[in-house]
């Protein structure tokens, strides 16, 4: 890995984790290092109860222009003389597990996108639990425009579960893009903000679930996703009713009870 720092992190409120993607001169283009790094910031925060939120943001004009084009690099584990078919499942299999690494990161993930998301950019939006969109963002499905399918790093799961087939079809299959006055009206942005300020409210939107449990938050974000997947309502409602018996065993929630009764701030312990 290059010894520059691809990915920043900070603390600006407590319990509130911020990554900034790092290459803007290139547009926060997808390469080995920067993805190396972004799957260890994950890792290191997947089961952490102290980081409530997390938000994810790129640094310069854009949120992340997607591969790039001009070589991704070769990821750890690569051996010498692997063949081309062997090599580049190697490197899919690198970007796309990000898809199971932001699902399975406890903290709900905030996407600011604060500018042009095209290709795995707007994959990488997509893996997130919420997204704000500057108004000058836009969304891009650019594989096919490159010979590729447009089935990849997740979107061909992700967007039709988000705004419909037919809807998701028409964008895969044309390759146009998606601004965000679109991306909130069909649904795929939570809401739209000036680009001075999108960054600021995704850190408001982090501290509203911050001042949630934990555990509440946790299972909120893992039945959410779960039950995107389970055949039937049935199912989905057996997962929610075990899911809240659990919730309701714990102390926060009494604390919870307790603090309204009261009529004060609850304080959590994550127990």
């Amino acid at each position: 890995m290059s010894d520059a720092k691809l990915i920043l992190t900070e603390r600006p409120r407590p319990g509130i984790l911020l990554i900034r993607l790092n290459r803007p001169d290139e547009l926060n283009a997808m390469n080995v290092d920067l993805i190396e790094e972004l799957h260890e910031v994950l890792a290191d925060v997947r089961d952490d109860s102290l980081t409530r939120a997390i938000v994810l943001t790129g640094e310069g004009r854009a949120f992340c222009a997607g591969l790039d084009l001009r070589g991704y690099g070769t990821p750890r584990g690569a051996t010498e003389g692997e063949g081309r078919a062997q090599l580049g499942l190697r490197v899919q299999k690198h970007i796309a597990g990000l898809v199971d690494a932001f699902r399975s990161t406890r903290a709900p993930i905030i996407a600011a996108v604060n500018g042009a998301a095209a290709g795995g950019g707007m994959s990488l939006a997509l893996m997130a639990d919420i997204r704000i969109m500057s108004e000058t963002a836009v969304l891009h499905a650019a594989f096919i425009r490159r010979g590729l399918s447009n089935c990849d790093i997740g979107m061909s799961w992700l967007l039709p579960r988000m705004i419909g087939f037919s809807r998701a079809a028409q964008i895969m299959l044309t390759g146009r893009s998606i601004d965000a006055a679109e991306a909130e009206r069909i649904g795929l942005a939570s809401s739209v903000e000036p680009a001075d300020t999108v960054l600021e409210v995704a850190l408001e939107t982090a501290e509203a679930i911050a001042q949630n449990s934990p555990f509440g938050v946790w299972m909120t974000k893992e039945v959410m996703w779960s039950n995107l997947e389970v055949p039937s309502m049935r199912a989905a409602i057996d997962l929610e009713n075990r899911t809240q018996i659990l919730c309701s065993l714990t102390r926060d929630h009494r604390e919870a009870v307790v603090s309204f009764l009261e009529k004060r701030p609850p304080e959590f312990q994550n127990h």
